[in-house]
């Protein structure tokens, strides 16, 4: 087994999976929620992806069997000798396990990669040590990413993540202005995920679940929509050459390049105006590619 939170499955991570793949049949172990959710719930959400979005970036990677352990006050307070023994050999009796050169586990994170390799010659399983994998003289890392992301960079988060960034999640019902306006958008909740910088996104989707499963270019907006008063961010895709009804399915959007930040207009024909421009310039974009 793979061991770790693989928030984002960035190359560094595809690096410790692809040491996995010499055992039969692949396997992750992971946690959730991520450890830091659970220590530092009051901080701003800094997760790259949710759990639905990193299943299904591991089963693309060829992952057969992913255990997603509870992380909870009873796991939080193992020893790292206790997490060793009682979780990875007994509870998941594990042979081999690979992690990262930058793993930390038990109380405290007080235990790192070699002390795993010390208690697993104890309790029977043997430990690889992945090395940290660089790009542009500089360890890859969910931290640089989100980096790239808040700075409105998707290509330099591609570069890293070796996959676009995408966000993934259930189209959920909106205030429906972008239909009145022409433009209607499947709306997706982002709540608990880092945000990349607000704003308009060429974007490429796949629509995972439902009889118009397939994949389509996308117009996404991201933010807070200033024009229509104080709300909650959230992500509004137009899909480009699509009709149907997507609420209740599951939508992948994978962003590309970051078009203009989020503006207020005079009015709605100036919005409107600024989407046409806006549709047009992501499927040139898009088309591109």
């Amino acid at each position: 087994m793979a061991l770790g939170n693989f928030d984002g499955v960035h190359l560094g991570h595809r690096a410790v999976i692809d040491l996995a793949r010499t055992s039969a049949p692949l396997g992750i172990v992971t946690f959730e929620p991520h450890p830091r959710e659970y220590f530092a719930p009051a901080q701003p959400p800094f997760r790259l992806m949710n759990a639905e979005a990193r299943a299904n970036r591991l089963a693309k990677l060829g992952v057969q069997h992913l255990f997603a352990l509870p992380f909870d006050a009873a796991l939080a307070d193992l020893t790292p000798d206790a997490f060793a023994g009682q979780v990875l050999a007994q509870g998941l009796g594990l042979s081999h396990v690979v992690v990262g050169a930058d793993f930390c586990f038990g109380k405290a994170r007080k235990g790192r990669a070699s002390d795993l390799q010390t208690l697993g010659q104890a309790y029977g399983f043997s430990v690889t040590v992945a090395d940290l994998v660089q790009a542009a003289g500089r360890d890859i890392s969910s931290t640089a990413i989100r980096t790239a992301l808040t700075d409105g960079h998707p290509r330099e988060a591609a570069a890293m993540l070796g996959h676009w960034h995408r966000i993934e999640g259930e189209v959920i019902h909106g205030e429906k202005r972008g239909r009145e306006l022409g433009y209607p958008t499947a709306n997706m909740s982002v709540a608990g995920l880092h945000l990349p910088r607000l704003g308009v996104y060429a974007t490429r989707v796949d629509v995972l679940t439902g009889p118009q499963a397939g994949p389509y270019l996308g117009a996404t907006s991201l933010g807070v929509r200033p024009m229509f008063g104080v709300n909650q961010p959230n992500l509004e895709t137009y899909l480009l050459d699509f009709e149907g009804d997507l609420y209740g399915q599951h939508l992948s959007v994978a962003f590309v390049d970051h078009l203009r930040p989020e503006l207020t207009f005079d009015g709605l024909p100036a919005l409107i105006t600024q989407m046409a421009a806006d549709t047009a310039e992501a499927r040139r974009i898009l088309s591109a590619l």
